[in-house]
């Protein structure tokens, strides 16, 4: 029963996992060349920003220097390959950071960047690859100010306000001390950040104050919250849950904008992203089969004023990431967390009727 951490545990052979499943009609290719793609925004230039998780690496883990993720999914090994790409509209893909923290888990999963998101103008990164547990004691998982020709600086210290607030469930048995920081969005003028393994949203304002909007452990216990949307009356959050996978066992939660859980609505499988678009919420589940992740089990599905869900795409494989283009379609990081060559990954886009 492990979290996303350990998800590539679970996985498949390399041979399968590679493999291209069929996915539904609506379903085309954007881009190619990611290695580990997650979150994804569309810029106010228009263009599309992905952040990757790298390679992992192999520099030494940190033992005796600090507090390590227990085995067998620690210790951590670490690397420089995670990175920021840009994405034209024509589906061209750049480099605008490089050198990121990237880090391996002993099991081979992988974290490096694991969002981006926009407050107006201004580009902002997460960081989850990094850390003295995950082998890089000098590069604390952060939120990062990235400027337009890929320099960054530091926001907000991630891994130090986990340390100095330990929500009051946490899993032992799969504790992660600097977090496997998962989604960022931008709402209300800050930006919100979701960490799966402590159980927990956390919100950064633009000079870097970091404060908790809530600790979900604290009523749900260990569920792996992913996904966070800003809706009219506050806020849609998804959940992974544990494996092995049970289809339905995963929740569309509603959150208050004072962080309480006005409700926890099951039917859902492995939930790891959220878009909000009108009365349309759209749910991209990691796999909808029991057991453990496959090639093709990935979906999408649609609630539409609350009620029950549609499917919307089929045939994905270990998709990671969502976001709403301009065109009005979604666009998914798809084979986003496999023991896989460098630049395997894609964006594909699932065009909505």
């Amino acid at each position: 029963m492990k979290t996303l951490c350990s998800l590539l545990m679970l996985m498949l052979a390399l041979g399968a996992l590679t493999a291209q499943a069929q996915t539904s009609s609506n379903v085309s290719v954007f881009a190619t060349g990611f290695s580990n793609p997650r979150g994804l925004k569309w810029g106010p230039d228009g263009n599309l920003y992905v952040a990757e998780g790298g390679t992992g690496g192999r520099s030494p883990a940190t033992i005796g220097k600090c507090a390590q993720v227990p085995a067998p999914i620690g210790p951590y090994t670490g690397g420089w390959s995670a990175r920021i790409s840009k994405v034209t509209p024509d589906g061209t893909r750049t480099t605008l950071v490089s050198n990121l923290p990237s880090s391996s888990a002993a099991i081979g999963d992988v974290q490096g960047v694991a969002d981006v998101a926009f407050l107006g103008d201004q580009m902002y990164a997460l960081l989850s690859g990094a850390g003295c547990s995950h082998a890089h004691p000098a590069i604390p998982n952060s939120v990062l100010k990235i400027e337009p020709d890929g320099t960054w600086s530091y926001l907000a210290n991630l891994s130090a306000f986990l340390q100095l607030h330990p929500v009051k469930h946490p899993n032992p048995p799969d504790f992660e001390p600097d977090g496997t920081w998962y989604n960022l969005i931008a709402a209300d003028g800050v930006l919100y950040a979701v960490e799966p393994n402590h159980g927990e949203i956390d919100a950064i304002t633009s000079s870097g104050v970091v404060t908790r909007l809530i600790d979900i452990s604290a009523t749900e216990g260990h569920i792996v919250p992913t996904s966070i949307a800003r809706t009219p009356i506050g806020f849609t959050v998804g959940n992974l849950d544990l494996f092995p996978i049970v289809p339905g066992s995963a929740s569309r939660i509603l959150v208050t904008p004072l962080g309480g859980i006005k409700k926890a609505i099951p039917g859902l499988t492995t939930v790891v992203a959220v878009v909000v678009n009108g009365s349309d919420t759209y749910y991209l589940e990691l796999n909808d089969a029991p057991g453990f992740p496959g090639v093709g089990n990935g979906k999408v599905v649609r609630t539409r004023g609350g009620l029950g869900t549609v499917t919307i795409a089929t045939g994905l494989t270990v998709p990671t990431g969502m976001t709403m283009g301009p065109d009005g379609n979604l666009y998914v990081s798809n084979f986003g967390a496999v023991p896989a060559p460098a630049g395997i990954g894609q964006i594909v886009k699932i065009t909505l009727p």
